[in-house]
């Protein structure tokens, strides 16, 4: 009997993917907008633009790695105590998975008979899923955070640098908030159909804030261009 396959199950990976690939578009296209907004060339648009996206890229990788190692390092950390103390005082960590039963509902007799099941069967792996909180969805992942955060934010960042190279320089910084936008929405809507949320909030939530941030970006651009002229 195959296991029913839940969202919460993709939580792990696709939260990396979608804030790198989001990242990606949004970094990357605001960049391209903020030096178009201040050029009159591609050239500078275009070195902004690929700077942009390797700097973000690492950045983004690095970041991930760095966040979901330390909380690998504290998971592993109260795994290690929790293993001594299931080796030092049992009975008390038994009569203490056992609470945390009877206070979800179980009666005091079956919480213990619970408790007392789930410890012969695998006393550590029950006490890092009901006490801890950690388990094999939850489990941090570095490496594969990493990853796909580096990888997602490429993804994401190339849309808005091909855009500063192929497309018409004269209504750059205007293309580019649209390819941006769509771009953001097209995403917005695969990561909530992905994760089972409502696909409109979504596209709503990431659109508008893009635009803020693009728009902004833009502002300094012009400001700088304004500046430079004068």
């Amino acid at each position: 009997m195959r296991l029913e396959d839940h969202y919460i199950n993709r939580s792990s990976w696709l939260r990396a993917a979608v804030l790198g690939a989001n990242d990606g578009i949004l970094s990357t296209a605001s960049i391209a907008i903020g030096v178009a907004a201040a050029s009159d060339l591609r050239n500078p648009i275009i070195l902004a633009a690929l700077a942009g996206l390797v700097a973000g890229a690492l950045s983004m990788a690095a970041g991930e790695y760095v966040s979901v190692s330390s909380q690998a390092d504290i998971e592993e950390a109260d795994l290690e105590r929790e293993k001594n103390e299931l080796e030092t005082i049992p009975e008390i960590e038994l009569i203490e998975l056992a609470k945390i039963y009877e206070q979800r509902g179980l009666t005091k007799e079956t919480a213990l008979e619970t408790a007392k099941q789930l410890t012969a069967h695998n006393a550590l792996e029950a006490h890092a899923r009901d006490e801890l909180g950690i388990n094999e969805i939850t489990t941090a992942r570095p490496l594969e955070a990493a990853l796909a955060s580096g990888a997602s934010f490429v993804a994401g960042g190339i849309l808005p640098f091909l855009v500063a190279i192929f497309l018409p320089l004269e209504q750059m910084v205007l293309l580019q908030y649209l390819t941006a936008t769509v771009f953001l929405a097209i995403l917005g809507g695969i990561s909530a159909k992905t994760g089972g949320s409502s696909i409109g909030k979504a596209v709503l939530r990431i659109s508008f804030w893009g635009t803020i941030a693009m728009g902004l970006t833009a502002l300094v651009g012009y400001l700088f261009n304004v500046n430079m002229g004068g």
